[in-house]
This record gives structure tokens, C-alpha cells and sequence, in this order.
């Protein structure tokens, strides 16, 4: 029927009934962070940055938020071989349990992880990659959006992780609870730059809890 939409929990639950899964590692280290309540990505955004490596083949990967390594070991999996993945945390407690994963996954050579605040550290890079993806703290995705443009090769792509923000992006700023409407106002100002800038191609989808992908369509480098 014109018009209907068919996201939902249940359509949300049959489609991750769908799902191969991953690898008995990458398993191991999602129950964990799920059992330890540290943030990692729901198995549709799995899914879709599965997709998009598969397409995009990036030789390079730019990570703007580690946690404990689930998402660039599953980048590392499942891109192309030979691919070189620099990833970037500032919480300190999460640094060693992601570097031991990286050590017990054998990808210490393939990821690099870069111990910081990500504001800072992104100015400090030069290196331009094929493909970044940034789940880090959302209120700061507007003070990363200009470094992380600079980095981002022509034709590359950029993924946001939680643009949507459980549905509460929809809401007034008055429904939203005092101490995250920054946040709210923020994301409504990053999703509004990127849908308007020329130099790129967007789209925000209803994955997860939101994704926005974009190509850059800037002078080639």
C-alpha cells in the first residue's frame, strides 16, 4: 500500500533472524560487551557495513570510536584483504580490553589504535582513507564532521552510527529529557549539513538506531 511503512520491532527481529552471524570470536567479544553493557553495533548495522565493504573495497578505514574493538575486527573480517584500519578512543578503560582483543584476534599489524581525544587526534592525521565510520560520542559528530571531510578520499564513504537516536530526533526539543537535548540539537544540525552539502551524496536510514551514509564528491585527491 503507497505510503506504508513496515519498520517495527517484530520487522526489526524477523530480518536479524536472517543474519549468518559472524565469526566465533566476534560472537564472543558481542556477548561480552552485551553482558558488560559497553555499546556495540546491532546486528542490521553489522549487516549493512558488511554490504558496503563488500562494494566500497577500502584499502584504508578511519574509525572514530573503538570501545573494546567489536567493530573493526568485524571491518577487518570481512573487508578486503590487505585492508589497514586506524581506529581512535579516548576512554581509558576500554583501551587495554581492546588492544587485548586485537592481540587474541592476531590483527595487531592490520589495526592501529590511537589512544585520545578524537577532536584533537583528527587534525593531527594526514592520511586520507577509502572509508570511515564514526560511533563515537554523538553530540561531537558536528566537531569531527570538518576533519573527518578532509580525510575522506574522493568517491569515499562516510557511515554514522545512532543518527536517529531511538526515534527521539523527531521529537521537540521540550519532549526530549534536559540533559540530552544538546545532543538532540546537534544531531538535528549534523543531519542537516550533510543532507544540504553539495559535495555529497547522502542518505539517513531507519537501521538500527539510524544510520547516515555519504559519499564525498569533492576534487579528486
Amino acid at each position: 500500500m503507497a505510503g506504508h511503512t513496515i519498520t517495527g520491532e517484530r520487522i526489526s527481529a524477523f530480518i536479524d533472524s536472517l543474519d549468518r552471524g559472524n565469526t566465533e570470536f566476534l560472537n564472543e567479544i558481542e556477548a561480552e560487551c552485551r553482558r558488560t553493557n559497553v555499546p556495540v553495533i546491532r546486528p542490521q548495522m553489522q549487516s549493512l557495513l558488511k554490504l558496503l565493504l563488500a562494494m566500497n573495497r577500502p584499502k584504508s578505514i578511519l574509525e572514530v570510536g573503538t570501545a573494546t574493538g567489536f567493530s573493526a575486527l568485524l571491518m577487518n573480517e570481512y573487508g578486503p584483504e590487505g585492508c589497514k584500519i586506524t581506529t581512535i578512543e579516548k576512554y581509558e578503560k576500554r583501551i587495554p580490553l581492546a588492544r587485548e582483543n586485537f592481540r587474541r584476534a592476531g590483527k595487531e599489524n592490520a589495526i592501529t589504535l590511537l589512544e585520545g581525544d578524537a577532536a584533537e587526534i583528527l587534525k593531527e592525521l594526514q592520511e586520507t582513507y577509502d572509508f570511515i565510520f564514526m560511533d563515537a560520542a554523538k553530540g561531537q559528530y558536528p566537531v569531527f564532521l570538518p576533519d573527518v571531510l578532509r580525510l575522506l578520499k574522493t568517491g569515499g564513504i562516510l557511515v554514522s552510527d545512532n543518527v536517529l537516536q531511538d526515534g527521539d530526533i523527531i521529537e521537540s526539543r521540550f519532549a526530549v529529557t534536559r540533559r540530552n537535548r544538546t545532543i538532540h540539537s546537534r544531531m538535528r544540525e549534523y543531519l542537516y549539513e550533510l543532507k544540504h552539502n553539495e559535495n555529497l551524496e547522502t542518505a539517513v536510514l531507519p537501521v538500527g538506531d539510524g544510520v547516515e551514509v555519504r559519499v564525498w564528491k569533492g576534487n579528486e585527491r
